[in-house]
């Protein structure tokens, strides 16, 4: 099963098909779009990321790298956030949405940290991104 709806890498969707696809769930989607261009010094652009299991996605990156990606799929989305093994345990703490955790068992850990795919199914949801988003942010001004 893929992670977006739109998995065909030579057909690029529509805006009004990404948005129809989303259905119920596009108020979410908006506010969480004008969240992190409102938050972060994101540059995005819409992509066929990583084959035909996600699809394309609405990608954020902040000086180039990436930060979260939105994948659109039927009656939702799915949203993609990396987190390092620091930001994995300081995110358990903070208590997520059974989404949130499952996203995160399900996650291969890898040495530089886990790639977590949440469906949003809630505004709860949503909520919990923006903490990890957060978390992602600060892990990130740490290193520097």
């Amino acid at each position: 099963m893929s992670v977006g709806k739109f998995t065909d890498k030579k057909y690029q969707p529509s805006e009004a098909e990404v948005l129809a696809a989303i259905g119920p769930r596009l108020p979410i989607w908006q506010e969480l779009v004008g969240f992190i261009r409102a938050t972060y010094p994101v540059q995005e652009d819409f992509k066929f990321m990583y084959g035909k299991n996600y699809g394309w996605a609405f990608r954020f990156r902040v000086k180039s790298q990436f930060f979260t990606s939105l994948y659109p799929a039927e009656g939702g989305f799915a949203v993609q956030v990396n987190l390092s093994p620091q930001a994995v345990e300081q995110a358990l703490g903070l208590q997520p949405g059974k989404n949130v955790q499952q996203a995160i068992a399900r996650a291969h850990p890898y040495p530089e940290g886990r790639w977590l795919f949440i469906p949003v199914e809630s505004e709860a949801d949503a909520a919990d991104i923006r903490q990890l988003l957060a978390l992602r942010a600060a892990m990130k001004s740490q290193k520097k």
